[in-house]
């Protein structure tokens, strides 16, 4: 076993590669200056991997006080010891000690092995940086259990530019008013609800509550433990007086009781004996202001209906002021310090506070409790029965911590020979988690915004980003996924009245969904870098449609539902394919169907150059995914006796001439293609111009939203062969190639064998990734042609999307579930080699070259499955009897016994 030693000194770092022994084996120096948090790591990590090879891991010696006088960009703030370590070990990947914790090993590999399992389950950040960067790491430390979000701050927090302290319940939306370029428009926004979180303390002689911002900050450290969902944060600071205290603070949303949360607040005089005043509030004056963008708008959603205090309790209600949905907050505090008579409460127009005087003894530790019982009318049940408050902080955590072991239980992926990867796997499957969890949804009737329960981005609105989420739930747990799909039936009537008010026929699903499913999608959008408002014609993307349609299919085929195809899942899935059948246009001059007036999943492209009217023709994804529906509707049909068919006619008002003119348009769409088997990604594509990709990057750097760069520039995005996200190649994400060869013959259309790999190369080049999604996706497909390290670094770059924020900011508005989800699926079907679209659950096993083995469990047609494979063998249990196909041969599994399949 081989470890390297790092010892940094003011302008250099010294590499030490030692064996268990002790004994030096390469030792190198490497120089910087103005060390650098943002790059000098990166730069340095280059150079050891370059230098140093097989190490298990490292141990990084004291910083030297110079250290700081000599290194003008570094603070002891931000660039403790600890913040050295995390930055190394995760550029390293790999697991680094300090000085104390190898001398305190008794084996150096063993502590190298669990540092690094510590490292895989926390997220850690040490310091504090004000504005965006602390907003995203507010985002990515949210708390949560399906039913509400609480956002990673200090319980000291308020809503500022430096932090944004929030509470968001799933499903709460408010519509209001707002000028925008001189008209008034409509926006349906996702609620920030009141704070209930807020606790501070002021100390005698100050005349200002203690607050992150206006006082000295000594040391911060917030840890987020992705296994128990608690969040702690340790903070030494000092206030205008020169009183140095250490605060700690812990925060839990029990995941078993969704209407409760709770905190402990630790407070530690440490250079003084005072009087201090501790203050909570229940503030009702929030407001919406996550989103820079949107901070012009209306952001006031509610109005206060009670309030009412009794010594320790306090309840706070609240009501939209558009969508009138109640909420209640009712909260409990009990301290070691004091006693509930001892509680000075008082009401004000928008918040009540509870303060608490006390005489504080240095180096004496002061503890207070803080529960909250959070209850929103359209969660029914809960609301006139909501969970027994809670007592004590230790119960609520033992009890959430219980419930999420059952989560990861059946979630967790575990990879071996790569720390990083598995810690984001981790930090994916947290965070989906707390967006939706199978034990809160069960009487909620939400799906999964955009950005989760973290942020107001995209107005906490339902986009296709379902088709990348739910595969997830279904694949671990599909009474989620159904209750999900849910949300889509409930407003199936609405989609319906949608199409109508288009002049269609059937259910056409909006590409922005909150309350009650109307069509929520703006109709102005601000560019950030010319300020300027533009028209928006994302609504024309009417493939949600076909997202919804393939999610229920999905669902049906792996979960074997029957009751819910025949009593939810048909329905959904015809009048799905009755809209696309009436978007459809017989041409006589090509005798081939044509549809038009709709954007691609691209969303760069909005018109035709130089056209006074929106939408584009014969969408390749749009056109074949319609076509892949119209033959699945025949599958669904044959499954329902004539009775059950008849009811479903009458109830969609579809007749046998409809369901026939489907079969018609389905052997009939038209796509584009080139003589190189190209296909277009919407007809007219090829005559657009070129970009000159290189100068781009040269003059912008940063290229992901070339929409807007052009835009800023006075030139369209409809000019130019530039996408945001796979859309013609995105088929091949949701459908196997198999399948799609044979949509295109079905069609009349032939391609060359290597189309596939044509098409990739073709698109990848013209994609400017402005989604993270784009990424994930491309790279599952890279994969499937053989390229193994583009696919390798289009993972890892969706891997860390969010957790380095790599759209500079984005993430400071709520997580991307969307990526999350499926950088999960695409491990387990790609990488894994996992394919649920079949039959027979179908496994060939395919793991990077960086992974040894690999262990994750699965739900397939009712059966659950455990299952371990190495790049040698495959170990699988199943919980039933069963077949199952691996490396393409057929193998016969007894229920619970487990087999070892090599290859």
């Amino acid at each position: 076993m081989h470890f390297l030693s790092l010892s940094i000194a003011p302008n250099e770092l010294t590499v030490t590669k030692k064996d268990d022994s002790q004994n030096i084996a390469e030792k190198k120096q490497f120089t910087f200056n103005d060390f650098n948090l943002a790059t000098t790591p990166q730069l340095l990590v280059k150079e050891i991997q370059t230098s140093f090879t097989d190490f298990e891991g490292a141990i990084f010696q004291e910083i030297p006080a110079n250290f700081y006088a000599l290194n003008t960009k570094v603070s002891l703030l931000n660039g403790s010891l600890e913040q050295f370590i995390k930055l190394f070990s995760e550029l390293l990947n790999c697991p680094i000690l300090t000085m104390q914790e190898a001398k305190n090993a008794t084996d150096l590999s063993t502590a190298f092995s669990k540092k690094a399992q510590e490292i895989t389950w926390t997220l850690d950040y040490f310091g504090y940086t004000p504005g965006k960067e602390e907003y995203s790491v507010e985002s990515l430390l949210t708390i949560g259990n399906g039913f509400m979000g609480l956002r990673g701050t200090l319980p000291e927090m308020k809503i500022s530019n430096d932090s944004y302290p929030a509470t968001y319940i799933a499903g709460l939306y408010n519509t209001a008013e707002s000028t925008v370029a001189g008209q008034i428009v409509e926006n349906e926004d996702f609620v920030n609800t009141p704070n209930s979180q807020y606790i501070s303390i002021k100390v005698e002689g100050n005349k200002n509550w203690l607050c992150i911002n206006t006082s000295s900050l000594q040391q911060l450290h917030r840890r987020l433990n992705l296994k128990t969902g608690l969040f702690s944060s340790e903070m030494i600071i000092e206030d205008e007086q020169k009183n140095q205290l250490k605060i700690s603070a812990y925060k839990i949303v029990n995941m078993k009781k969704m209407n409760n949360y709770s905190l402990k607040y630790i407070i530690e005089p440490l250079n003084f004996s005072k009087k201090i005043t501790l203050k909570t509030e229940a503030d009702g004056s929030v407001y919406n202001f996550n989103v820079e963008r949107y901070r012009n708008l209306t952001n006031k959603h509610f109005h206060i209906t009670n309030k009412q205090a009794d010594k320790d309790l306090v309840a706070l209600e609240v009501k939209t002021n558009e969508s009138n949905i109640t909420v209640r907050q009712s909260s409990k505090i009990h301290g070691d310090f004091f006693t509930k008579d001892e509680i000075n409460t008082q009401i004000f127009e928008d918040k009540i506070e509870q303060t608490v005087a006390f005489m504080g003894t240095q180096n004496k530790q002061y503890s207070i409790e803080k529960h909250v019982q959070v209850q929103a009318s359209i969660a029914e049940k809960s609301w006139d029965t909501p969970s027994q408050m809670a007592l004590s902080f230790n119960e609520e955590f033992a009890e959430s911590k219980a419930a999420w072991q059952e989560l990861w239980d059946s979630s967790d992926i575990q990879v071996s020979g790569d720390m990083m990867s598995q810690k984001l796997l981790r930090i994916h499957t947290y965070h989906l988690l707390v967006s939706a969890s199978p034990f809160n949804n069960t009487e909620l009737d939400v799906s999964i915004t955009a950005r989760g329960l973290h942020g107001e981005a995209y107005r906490g609105h339902i986009f296709w980003d379902e088709i990348f989420i739910l595969p997830f739930y279904i694949m671990h747990f599909p009474e989620t996924a159904k209750q999900l799909l849910m949300y889509r039936y409930n407003r199936l009537n609405k989609a319906k009245e949608n199409a109508l008010e288009s002049h269609y026929e059937g259910a056409m699903f909006p590409w922005q969904s909150g309350l009650d499913g109307s069509e929520d999608t703006q109709k102005l959008h601000l560019n950030p870098l010319n300020g300027e408002w533009g028209e928006d014609h994302s609504v024309l993307q009417r493939h949600v449609s076909l997202a919804i349609a393939y999610n229920v299919w999905l669902y049906w085929n792996n979960a074997n539902d029957e009751t819910f195809i025949k009593e939810y899942g048909a329905e959904m899935l015809l009048e799905i394919a009755n809209f696309w059948r009436s978007a459809a246009t017989y041409d006589e001059s090509t005798k081939r169907y044509f549809i038009d007036k709709v954007m691609g999943p691209d969303e760069f492209h909005e018109a035709y150059p130089n056209s006074t009217e929106s939408g584009l023709k014969n969408n390749a994804y749009t056109n074949l995914m319609v076509v892949w529906l119209f033959e699945e509707i025949e599958t669904v049909l044959a499954l329902l006796n004539t009775q059950e068919q008849t009811e479903l006619m009458k109830k969609t008002g579809i007749t046998q001439e409809k369901i026939n003119e489907m079969k018609k348009i389905r052997q009939g769409l038209t796509i584009e293609v080139d003589k190189e088997g190209i296909i277009a990604q919407y007809e007219g594509y090829f005559k657009l111009k070129e970009i000159d990709w290189a100068a781009a990057k040269e003059k912008y750097g940063n290229i992901y939203r070339m929409d807007r760069i052009l835009k800023a520039d006075g030139k369209s995005p409809d000019d130019y062969k530039v996408s945001k996200q796979a859309d013609t190649l995105m088929l091949f994400y949701n459908l196997n190639k198999e399948k799609i060869d044979e949509i295109l013959n079905d069609l009349g259309y032939e391609l060359p064998p290597d189309y596939l790999e044509k098409n990739l190369m073709y698109y990848l080049e013209r994609t400017s990734h402005g989604s993270t999604l784009s990424r994930i996706v491309h790279a599952q497909l890279a994969e499937n042609v053989a390229f193994h390290d583009l696919s390798w670094n289009l993972y890892q770059e969706a891997l860390y999307s969010d957790y380095r924020d790599i759209q500079g900011g984005t993430t400071a508005e709520g997580i991307h579930t969307g990526v999350m989800a499926a950088t999960i699926y695409v491990t387990l079907t790609t990488y894994a080699g996992v394919d649920i679209k079949e039959q027979l659950l179908t496994i060939t096993p395919n793991l990077p070259k960086i992974w040894t083995d690999m262990t994750f469990n699965l739900n397939h047609k009712g059966i659950h499955y455990q299952l371990t494979m190495t790049k040698k063998n495959l170990n699988i249990i199943a919980s039933k009897d069963v077949h199952v196909m691996i490396k393409e041969q057929t193998y016969s599994l007894k229920a619970a016994e487990p087999t070892t399949i090599n290859y």
